[in-house]
């Protein structure tokens, strides 16, 4: 029987700038409203890779949230959880790329719809059938939704479903009252763990890369997931660790690789399949993802993604 996975946290509009630069100090040409927000990307990614796939946010009652919404319905989610809120808007990020490849923002999350999110009827009639719970630290900006989401992981693990965690943060955020302690709840709950590069060392400080991975897995991790973007990722568990290089593309628009990548590795992981499986599946789903511009616009189907493997696997043996 197919595991419905879920995600709580915010969901916006992305505005990207058509011209590199560093910010938004003149009048610039832009292209979207692309739908967004990392587990709305998750989610999406998710339900295309074929899982069953649910949501719970909050919306404005405006185009925005309509964009989102309809993105997330026509892919395939689960958007009965998701509220619409009558007055406050659609969270948005305008963004700019530097010629570096750093972005500069101008967003509003926290005093949007998204800081609204709340365990509504609909919301826990979705939880109620809820198998499995992925929770990410970009979602730990407001209250409500550290609340929301600690008594999720509760009646997840209650009902015996399993938890992942990516953590998606910046070492500042773990300053925010209440988000420290949210963090070792999510970690301490948790089966599986996807940090991305130096994530790894803020639950394991002063350790190398082997013993942060040793002390994690004693903590109570059935595996943990090391993204490293473009050198690729790493799967550890008590026995074994697998390496996973990453696919060469060319990069459009970063924004939302690690979302699919963690998306897709945890269908795969729900479905049952071998790591190495999981993983070469993961890296193509986020290689797939740099190249479209708009951070949803690049998730993939299963097929999709075995047309892309297969191509690689082809070049690779000329």
């Amino acid at each position: 029987m197919s595991k419905l996975v879920l995600t709580i946290g915010e969901i916006l509009a992305e505005i990207i700038a058509e011209n590199q630069g560093d910010g938004f100090l003149e009048p610039i040409p832009l292209t979207g409203p692309y739908p967004s927000g990392a587990p709305a990307i998750f989610i999406d990614q998710a339900a295309r890779f074929g899982q069953p796939a649910a949501m719970i946010g909050c919306v404005g009652d405006d185009d925005f949230g309509i964009v989102n919404l309809d993105r997330l319905r026509r892919d395939g989610v689960d958007v009965s959880g998701i509220a619409v809120d009558p007055e406050l808007p659609t969270g948005h990020a305008f963004v700019r790329y530097r010629p570096d490849g750093s972005r500069k923002f101008v967003y509003n999350i926290k005093h949007s719809a998204s800081g609204r999110t709340r365990l509504t009827e609909a919301g826990r009639a979705v939880l109620g059938r809820a198998d499995h719970l992925h929770v990410m630290g970009t979602a730990l900006f407001s209250p409500s939704l550290i609340e929301t989401a600690l008594s999720a992981v509760d009646t997840v693990k209650t009902r015996g479903g399993t938890v992942s965690f990516d953590p998606n943060l910046r070492p500042e955020m773990l300053r925010l009252p209440g988000v420290a302690d949210a963090v070792a709840e999510f970690l301490k709950s948790a089966d599986l763990f996807l940090p991305s590069g130096e994530e790894l060392f803020l639950f394991a400080p002063g350790k190398d890369e082997p013993a942060a991975i040793a002390e994690l897995l004693d903590g109570g991790l059935a595996a943990i997931v090391l993204k490293r973007g473009s050198q690729g990722a790493s799967y550890f568990d008590r026995e074994r660790r697998i390496d996973q290089p990453a696919f060469r593309v060319e990069e459009i628009d970063p924004t939302g690789a690690g979302d699919c990548f963690g998306a897709t590795f945890v269908s795969c992981w729900l479905q049952g399949l071998a790591p190495e499986l999981a993983l070469s599946y993961a890296a193509a789903s986020g290689a797939l993802a740099v190249t479209r511009v708009g951070p949803m616009e690049g998730t993939s189907t299963r097929a999709e993604l075995d047309a892309f493997i297969s191509r690689a696997d082809t070049e690779k043996a000329r």
